[in-house]
């Protein structure tokens, strides 16, 4: 009658991890910051929206600028010291982001930018006749 439940917590593992990746993706309507290890796994996120900015003030650099800091503390734990930073998108949010990395106390390493560019791909729209 009296079966054991089982808990299944999951205890957090303390990584030391000496570098990273920061990816850094500024559109026009929002800001999103993923902090990865040097092999790409996922360590933790934050966008502008997830912090409380609605609207058009997701797209602010002051929403960039929380939104690093909020992405880069909770990777605080696994000891990550340099970053490389990967900035894709054409958002104004993109400077202040970086400076934020920095002001936290964190190295940057290398700045890329990997906006994808079309080589002459897709037809674009017609001009518009005001």
């Amino acid at each position: 009658m009296s079966a054991k439940l089982s808990t299944n917590s999951k205890k957090k593992i303390k990584r030391n991890i000496g570098e990273g990746n920061v990816y850094i993706q500024a559109t026009f309507n929002n800001t999103i910051v993923t902090v990865s290890d040097i092999k790409g796994n996922a360590l933790a996120w934050a966008s502008a929206g997830g912090m409380g900015f609605k609207g058009a003030k997701k797209s602010t650099p002051y929403a960039a600028q929380i939104t690093a800091e909020s992405a880069l503390n909770k990777v605080r734990d696994f000891g990550i010291n340099y970053v490389h930073v990967y900035i894709k998108g054409p958002g104004i949010g993109r400077e202040s982001a970086i400076r934020a990395i920095g002001s936290i106390g964190m190295t940057v390493k290398s700045i890329s930018d990997i906006t994808p560019i079309p080589h002459n791909g897709c037809r674009p729209k017609k001009t518009r006749r005001v």
